[in-house]
């Protein structure tokens, strides 16, 4: 197997609530030199949330990075040593305000390994149900979520359409 390229020198550039953005310089396989921009991201889940009727469970929300609303499957950042299984539920009862019963691990998966290092974990959610009293959940801050459940035809259907236009929800379906 190929030995990784281990850095000379590594600078973070930026620190930010999400992720963070560091260079680091590199020598190449061939010998050559570069610094190479890369941000770190501690990971995240995605959930296929499923009801008992079978559809899937989307949330529209507003993306200020392309200044539109999207429908997207629910998802969010893990927190610092937060385990992804534990993650997803708590993001499930976040977004959606539902609790799964069932978790199912799809797979974990690199969507932009070019210049990120963020892995995000795909789950199934089902057997969901209403939050008892004592289970308590806020959205964040910076979330303004509608919540709706389609039919997977109609999901493939916005998706051709270019209504659904996330690429981790266009993975996520695909693993169903």
């Amino acid at each position: 197997m190929d030995k990784p390229v281990v850095p000379h020198q590594i600078r973070k550039v930026f620190e930010g609530r999400v992720f963070s953005v560091v260079v680091e310089s590199i020598t190449t396989r061939k010998g050559g030199r570069m610094d190479v921009e890369i941000v770190r991201h501690p990971g995240s889940v995605v959930l296929i949330p499923i009801t008992d009727a079978g559809d899937v469970v989307l949330v529209r929300q507003y993306r200020h990075s392309i200044g539109r609303w999207a429908w997207e499957l629910p998802a969010g950042s893990l927190k610092p040593n937060e385990e992804p299984k534990k993650a997803a539920a708590r993001e499930c009862h976040e977004e959606i305000g539902l609790v799964p019963s069932t978790l199912e691990a799809l797979g974990a998966f690199f969507p932009t390994p070019g210049y990120c290092d963020e892995e995000m974990n795909f789950y199934k959610a089902t057997g969901l149900r209403e939050p008892r009293g004592d289970e308590k959940a806020e959205q964040d801050e910076d979330e303004d979520i509608e919540k709706e459940a389609f039919g997977l035809e109609k999901i493939r259907a916005m998706i051709r359409s270019g209504e659904i236009i996330d690429l981790k929800t266009l993975a996520g379906i695909a693993l169903l």
